[in-house]
C-alpha cells in the first residue's frame, strides 16, 4: 500500500502565532514533526502542506518537501486533500494518506504505523476506509471535555466520539468502556477525497468534532490501539514544556 503522510501547517494561530516556525531545541517545530513522521516504516513519503511561503521555505531549508496550498482551506483535512490533488495533477498516486497534525513534535512513529495498519488487509485491517487511534483513559479524563472519548463496536469500529463522558458503567460511574481519542487519521485515498467533499453535520457542529461528520454521513472509522501519549503544542506553556522535555532527552 503506497502511503503518504501529509502534515498541514498553517502560519496563523490564535493562541500561538507562527507556531510551525517556533524554535524547539534549535530547530523549527515543524522539523521535529517531519522527522518523526519520516521515521515511520509504513509511509514512503512525508509532505508538509502549508498556506505560508515562509513555512515552505523553512521546510525546504532542512531538506523536507512542502506544497503551497490555499489560504481558504477550512480545516487541516481540506488542506491535506488539496495537497493530494496537487500531487495527483503531477501524475502521482497514493493508496492511503495520513493526516498528521503539525504540532506534535514527539509523535511516535509506531503510532503512525498503527493507523496505517488499520487500513491494510494484509496487516489485519481493512475494516473501514478511515482509521484513527485511541488509548486508555487516565484517571479524571472521563469527565474532562478537553479529552475526546470514543466507543467502538465489537469489530473496533467507532460508534461515537464525544467530549462528554461515554460508556459509563451504571454500577461504577467512575469506570467506562470508552477510550481517549487521539487526533491522527489515516484514509484510503478515495475516502479522503470523499470526506473533504461532505457537508458539515449537526453533531459535528454541536461537539466541535470533525470526525462526527464521517459517522453522520454513514462512513466507518476503524480505531486502533496505541500507548502513545500526545503532547501537542497549543499555548506558550505547552511550548515551554516541550522545550524542557527535549532538553531532558538530550
Amino acid at each position: 500500500m503506497q502511503t503518504i503522510v501529509v502534515i498541514p501547517a498553517r502560519l496563523d494561530s490564535t493562541r500561538l502565532p507562527e507556531k510551525p516556525l517556533l524554535d524547539l531545541g534549535g530547530r523549527p517545530l515543524i522539523q521535529h514533526v517531519h522527522a518523526r513522521a519520516t521515521a515511520a516504516s509504513r509511509p514512503s513519503r512525508v509532505v508538509v502542506a502549508t498556506d505560508s511561503p515562509r513555512i515552505l521555505e523553512a521546510v525546504e531549508a532542512f531538506g523536507g518537501e512542502a506544497l503551497l496550498t490555499s489560504s481558504d482551506c477550512a480545516s487541516g483535512t481540506d488542506r491535506v486533500a488539496e495537497a493530494v490533488r496537487q500531487l495527483e495533477a503531477r501524475g502521482e498516486r497514493f493508496d492511503a494518506v495520513v493526516n498528521l497534525q503539525g504540532d506534535e513534535p514527539f509523535i511516535e512513529p509506531g503510532a503512525i504505523d498503527a493507523a496505517c495498519a488499520a487500513l491494510a488487509p494484509e496487516a489485519g485491517g481493512g475494516k473501514a476506509p478511515i482509521a484513527t487511534l485511541a488509548r486508555a483513559l487516565r484517571p479524571g479524563e472521563l469527565a474532562d471535555p478537553s479529552v475526546v472519548k470514543v466507543v467502538t463496536d465489537a469489530a473496533g469500529l467507532a460508534l461515537y466520539f464525544s467530549r462528554a463522558p461515554l460508556g459509563q458503567d451504571r454500577e461504577r460511574p467512575g469506570e467506562s468502556l470508552a477510550r481517549a481519542h487521539l487526533g491522527l487519521y489515516a484514509y484510503l485515498r478515495e475516502a479522503l477525497i470523499d470526506f473533504s467533499g461532505l457537508a458539515p453535520t449537526p453533531l459535528e457542529q454541536a461537539e466541535r468534532l470533525e470526525q462526527l461528520r464521517a459517522l453522520e454521513h454513514g462512513r466507518r472509522i476503524a480505531v486502533a490501539d496505541t500507548e502513545w501519549m500526545p503532547a501537542g503544542i497549543d499555548t506558550p506553556e505547552d511550548l515551554e514544556r516541550a522545550r524542557a522535555a527535549l532538553a531532558r532527552k538530550e
